[in-house]
């Protein structure tokens, strides 16, 4: 099943998104103790964190997150999604989540990659994760994670985080969650905003055909996408639906 919903104003994206995650994050919390989430990098965390940064209701002490992909660059580095999300919503937080960074091996993606796949394995008892929330961003390539069109990783199907180290967008060293976890979700949400994602969107929500890696999401649960009225421009009305 995959939902689209579109806002008039990324001010308005983002507090349909902030209700959206509290939802999810209290459910999940009253059915099993945590709020298991990845988040990916790009406008995501600034669209993401606008309003939930200061939503009372939300118990980040009981989330546990990851990241959906990651540069191999220091977490201090601009290019680090990680200091993208602790810039917009972890330092703003009182109570701190569970973290789990990309590990310290300088631009070697492959042990990246083998220590993240540990730290899941570590923290999800060996079995297959299944996080109860992805959110993921859409290149204008039609990427997600670090997942590009037409790259082997596409169809990785045993290693649950990979290496790669030639990313057609800079930085070209950094590891990715791969299909088997994306796809072991209990729903995905994809966030895009802005009038130059309007051809991008139209072709992946309305050409299945063209295989893109954001129509290669298909979770177990739902998806979700949160789109801004301009991002939605070249969309057929029976596609969209307010929140």
């Amino acid at each position: 099943m995959s939902v689209t919903y579109t806002f008039p104003t990324t001010d308005a994206l983002s507090d349909g998104l902030n209700d959206f995650v509290a939802k999810r994050s209290s459910e999940a919390i009253a059915d099993h103790g945590a709020f298991t989430v990845a988040v990916s990098g790009g406008s995501l965390p600034k669209l993401l964190s606008k309003e939930l940064r200061q939503n009372s209701n939300v118990d980040f002490s009981k989330w546990v997150i990851f990241w959906a992909d990651e540069r191999c660059v220091p977490l201090d580095d601009a290019d680090s999604n990680y200091r993208e999300l602790k810039t917009h919503l972890l330092d703003a937080i009182d109570s701190k989540p569970e973290i789990h960074t990309i590990g310290a091996f300088g631009k070697d993606a492959e042990k990246a990659a083998v220590d993240y796949e540990q730290q899941l394995k570590g923290y999800f008892k060996g079995e297959l994760p299944a996080f109860d929330l992805i959110l993921l961003g859409m290149g204008p390539d039609g990427h997600c994670c670090s997942l590009f069109p037409g790259h082997p990783l596409l169809n990785e199907t045993s290693r649950w985080v990979a290496p790669i180290t030639d990313s057609p967008k800079p930085p070209p060293e950094r590891i990715t969650l791969t299909y088997p976890v994306v796809n072991n979700a209990k729903a995905v949400a994809f966030v895009t905003a802005g009038e130059g994602k309007q051809d991008m969107l139209q072709q992946i929500l309305e050409q299945p055909q063209l295989s893109l890696p954001c129509q290669r999401v298909k979770p177990n649960g739902p998806v979700f996408w949160f789109v801004d009225d301009a991002a939605a421009g070249k969309l057929q009305k029976q596609t969209i639906s307010k929140y």
